[in-house]
């Protein structure tokens, strides 16, 4: 009996392994491409040094290492040159590839005069960047996917940047935590999602949800993007969230606002800094109305913007103050997040030992019944007390 009661009221302990000192191989996003592309050269923090972005005069994007290899001037101080880029303390010239094509005052390059290189290319107006620890380029078949947001039609990007002192682990338990989106950001007013789907396949999670007290059966098909006039849309919010691979995400959302039903386009992206910190980027771009004004439209954009920037920067409260856990207790009504963090592992792994398991294809439909009973009388109660 001793031992019995005492098994039962053993305390379950917190479990935090270090954090991976290796960032994660995939792309990155640095930021709009437009913001680099003034002939100077720009550095930036990233996988656990500094780089180097420049563009050349033949119009190709470079990333470099920033630390000159001869005595380790910062290229992001010096200046571009045709298509290098000229160490400030002894004019080195740099190339895209990494390899030295000049010392001026000198008859020969040494051999062996290669810097590190990141591939990089322009996709969604982004300048993103190809890290992988083992030194490997990107396969063909790993990309972002190319967005149909036309000038006409939609809005530029609105954007911010901030730097987040934690590991991106945090941010992707997101992608399978259900009831965080009433608790944190539903404010107990009509946040609880009814419809709550994760589906995980390859280099892709992503999270299918519909929430609100007006969210009712879609009209168009799940699990497939909306094509039609977003004015249609039955339901009070509908997001479609993918991460493509672990640092580049797009939420396609659709919700009513008003008299109107607002379709936005929300982007994140991490970039790691050091193993516990990272900026994390958003980007929001938001469906114009041909009904209304350009002003109009402008403003409308300027107000989904600061929504969703405030509703990220909800979670961003909580990272900042959470205790890290690998043994997280999880209930029957919480989201798959054990494997939502078996997917993510494959990208700190050498890809010789990426486990099966974190890349098979696997689907859970949330039963989120019980929770909305719940939530509904929280919305009831708390609206009887406003």
């Amino acid at each position: 009996m001793a031992r019995t009661f005492q098994r039962f009221n053993e305390v379950r302990r917190i479990e935090a392994s270090p954090v991976p000192q290796r960032y994660a191989r995939g792309w990155h996003c640095l930021g709009l491409a437009e913001s680099f592309a003034d002939g100077t050269p720009h550095g930036i923090e990233a996988f656990g040094t500094k780089l180097v972005v420049f563009k050349g005069d033949d119009g190709s994007w470079n990333v470099l290492s920033s630390y000159c290899l001869h005595l380790g001037g910062d290229l992001s101080q010096g200046r571009v040159v045709g298509n290098t880029i000229a160490c400030p303390f002894h004019d080195w010239r740099w190339a895209g590839d990494g390899t030295c094509k000049l010392i001026p005052y000198g008859r020969r390059v040494p051999a062996g005069a290669r810097t590190q290189s990141w591939p990089v290319k322009v996709v969604n107006e982004h300048l993103i960047v190809w890290n992988d620890p083992e030194g490997a380029l990107p396969p063909p078949d790993v990309n972002v996917p190319i967005l149909d947001c036309d000038a006409a039609s939609w809005s530029g990007w609105a954007w911010c940047d901030s730097v987040i002192e934690t590991h991106p682990r945090e941010l992707i338990d997101n992608m399978a935590d259900v009831a965080h989106f009433f608790y944190v950001h539903g404010e107990r007013k009509g946040g609880a999602p009814g419809y709550f789907k994760n589906v995980f396949d390859g280099q892709t999670a992503t999270q299918y949800m519909e929430a609100g007290s007006d969210a009712v059966e879609a009209t168009y098909p799940r699990d497939q993007p909306y094509k039609g006039e977003p004015e249609k849309i039955d339901g009070y919010l509908r997001s479609e969230s993918t991460w493509h691979g672990p640092a580049y995400s797009v939420d396609h959302l659709f919700w009513k606002q008003g008299d109107y039903v607002t379709q936005s386009v929300l982007f994140l992206a991490i970039l790691p800094i050091t193993p516990e910190k990272f900026r994390l980027s958003l980007g929001v771009k938001t469906r114009k109305l041909s009904r209304l004004s350009e002003a109009e439209n402008a403003e409308r954009h300027r107000q989904n913007f600061e929504h969703l920037r405030h509703a990220t920067f909800q979670d961003v409260d909580i990272w900042k103050n959470k205790a890290r856990i690998d043994n997280p207790m999880i209930s029957d009504a919480d989201g798959p997040i054990y494997k939502c963090r078996q997917w993510y592992e494959q990208f700190y792994t050498d890809v010789s030992e990426v486990k099966p398991q974190s890349t098979a294809r696997f689907e859970k439909e949330m039963d989120t019944t019980y929770a909305n009973e719940v939530w509904a009388k929280e919305m009831a109660s708390a609206a009887a007390g406003a």
